[in-house]
């Protein structure tokens, strides 16, 4: 039967993120193509274990809880069906429900993102994350602290966006790129009422608020934050560009260019984009 991802947040991830493969994976990587697969077969019956991505996963999923189906998280990968099978099994054995999965035995999976409707892909391999930005799809690297993250924020699943020229259009950044700093902030004055055109982003975090803004009785709440090297007075047109979009962000943080590597840090971000 036909099924509508209309409406829904869509968050596809590679399998390495989501469940523990390292060590099948260093087999893969030696290029033992077979040998990759006959060690997943030997152990189709060993559920793997959880991944870097698990807890932001868990919470994901957490937002279907009341049977209402908000959230579709698939499996992305560059490995072969047989190991979807044992991806599919471990996802039984760690209470995750996932029902989707698309597997290319080596051929590159990012041509799926568009027709599966994502609005992220998650890895934990750099060379993936780039390949799927240079396919012109939204991604980010999960890493090993996303963990502890999980932990002091059981209840809450924190993104931060950075809105210089990704949620938000490269118009402004590219008149601060060509003529400096005064003639960009004087634009930005000037142009203060005219919102900004929509960045690579924008649809997941509008996918976001819709999540949150139904999803007032779940266990677990969004709350993200707008993370920008922009400064009084250009910090004006970035806020009324997101009222012109009917969206809200808990937390905006206008750096000036200073401290915007460790500020998502404080923020705790599970995500930075």
């Amino acid at each position: 039967m036909p099924y509508s991802l209309n409406g829904k947040l869509v968050v596809a991830l590679s399998s390495r993120a989501l469940f523990n493969f390292e060590e099948e994976n260093k087999v893969f990587e030696e290029g033992n193509d077979k040998g990759y697969m006959a060690l997943q077969l030997d152990r189709l019956e060993t559920p793997a274990g959880p991944g870097v991505a698990y807890p932001l996963v868990k919470k994901l999923l957490a937002f279907n809880s009341d049977g209402e189906h908000r959230v579709e998280v698939v499996i992305l990968s560059r490995n072969d069906p047989v190991s979807g099978l044992r991806v599919f099994r471990s996802a039984v054995a760690l209470e995750l429900n996932l029902t989707r999965g698309v597997f290319t035995n080596g051929a590159p999976p990012y041509g799926y993102l568009k027709p599966l409707g994502a609005h992220l892909f998650l890895s934990a391999n750099e060379s993936d994350v780039n390949k799927a930005l240079a396919h012109n799809f939204p991604a980010a690297r999960v890493f090993n602290h996303s963990v502890m993250d999980a932990v002091r924020h059981p209840h809450e699943l924190r993104i931060a966006f950075d809105g210089d020229a990704v949620l938000f259009s490269d118009e402004a950044e590219r008149v601060f790129q060509n003529d400096g700093l005064d003639a960009f902030q004087s634009h930005e004055a000037s142009k203060a009422l005219l919102p900004l055109g929509d960045g690579p982003l924008k649809p997941l975090l509008e996918a976001l608020h819709q999540l949150q803004s139904s999803s007032v009785n779940m266990p677990v709440r969004i709350r993200t934050a707008l993370v920008t090297a922009r400064s009084a007075p250009a910090h004006e047109r970035a806020i009324r560009t997101l009222m012109s979009w009917n969206i809200s962000v808990d937390e905006a943080m206008f750096l000036g260019g200073a401290g915007e590597r460790s500020v998502p840090e404080i923020f705790r971000a599970r995500l930075f984009l």
